[in-house]
């Protein structure tokens, strides 16, 4: 049941057998339904979820109203609102799934109950945040200095397994582009290769 995890966090340290137990005993699984929301607006986060199966889209209504994704989560990666789940104030983001989801969850108490047993935890963690945000600044420089098709590309090879999981609308969100304009990337694309 904990294969995905456990090979997960062992690449962040070693742990013993009963450190591993621990962990494991501090998770709750979930299965959720696509199209469900983790998280809404105005709701404070009480997650940090790892997802085993399925795929999640995280994002934030501009002033028009308009749907604008941060972010996509797939199998053996962490999705939560970090702000809201440790400052516990009511988030500014919706948490969706897209296909049905098969979770393990940390809680707020759960986790500082794991970090006080187990303290090489929170270096797993520390870790986590450090290259998140390496991936955030990344996606900053691409977002300012490169080109749409640039961007898409990019977006290609860092995620080749999105586009067959997920509405091209919301890839178009992501990039920061309308869905027509991503039709016009991919088009030009199209007639270089050929």
């Amino acid at each position: 049941m904990f294969e995905e995890i456990n090979a997960y966090i062992a690449r962040y340290a070693y742990f013993t057998d009963q450190e591993v137990a621990i962990f494991n005993a501090s998770l709750q699984a979930k299965s959720i339904a696509k199209k469900a929301f983790l998280l809404q607006e105005g709701e404070v986060c009480k997650f940090e979820a790892f997802i085993k199966k399925g795929c999640v889209r995280t994002y934030y209504l501009d002033p028009s109203g308009a749907e604008v994704t941060l972010q996509f989560a797939i199998e053996n990666w962490w999705v939560s609102d970090i702000a809201s789940f440790h400052e516990q104030k009511p988030s500014r983001m919706f948490i969706e799934t897209l296909e049905d989801c098969e979770l393990f969850v940390l809680t707020p108490e759960t986790k500082e109950k794991l970090l006080a047993e187990v303290p090489k935890f929170e270096r797993m963690f520390r870790l986590m945040v450090q290259r998140n945000l390496t991936r955030m600044q990344e996606r900053l420089f691409q977002t300012i200095a490169t080109t749409a098709v640039e961007k898409y590309l990019d977006f290609l090879e860092r995620y080749p397994t999105i586009p067959q999981r997920v509405a091209q609308h919301y890839i178009a969100s992501y990039l920061g582009f309308s869905p027509e304009f991503l039709s016009k990337v991919r088009t030009k694309l199209a007639k270089t290769k050929a």
